[in-house]
């Protein structure tokens, strides 16, 4: 038997045809490969992008709440103040309640009613006249 044509071409163009298919479907994997990173790219940058501004407008919350939550104690801290202030003033009354005790009618000192002495206005003005002279109220000047 003899053998149809050359074996070895038949094998190379075997081989070459195999190698062009190997290529083309090498090409289109790394085409498809491609695609699929830039894919995960993008879709990472997308997330990236949108948690920084979640972070963000989280971030400005939580500033207000931090600055209202400030305000918020400094009133506190001034209504301690006023109330301590209070206590304290509460504390001293009842203090003084113990140290003064309730009046009887008997503990009552009774005066007798000092008649008042009516003076005239031209006494008054007068005598009032006379103390600015000789205190030198009433000096002549140059």
């Amino acid at each position: 038997m003899k053998p149809y044509g050359n074996q070895l071409n038949l094998k190379k163009k075997v081989l070459y045809e195999s190698k062009k298919n190997s290529e083309k479907i090498s090409t289109i994997n790394v085409k498809l490969i491609h695609q699929i990173f830039d894919t995960i790219n993008i879709s990472l940058l997308v997330l990236i992008f949108t948690l920084f501004c979640l972070s963000f407008n989280s971030q400005r919350k939580w500033s207000n709440t931090y600055k209202n939550l400030s305000k918020t104690r400094a009133i506190n801290n001034n209504l301690i103040d006023y109330i301590s202030k209070i206590e304290e003033f509460y504390i001293s009354e009842l203090e003084s309640l113990n140290i003064y005790r309730k009046t009887k009618p008997k503990d009552l000192i009774y005066l007798d009613k000092v008649a008042e002495k009516k003076e005239s206005l031209f006494k008054k003005n007068l005598s009032s006249f006379i103390e600015g002279l000789s205190d030198s109220k009433y000096q002549r000047g140059y």
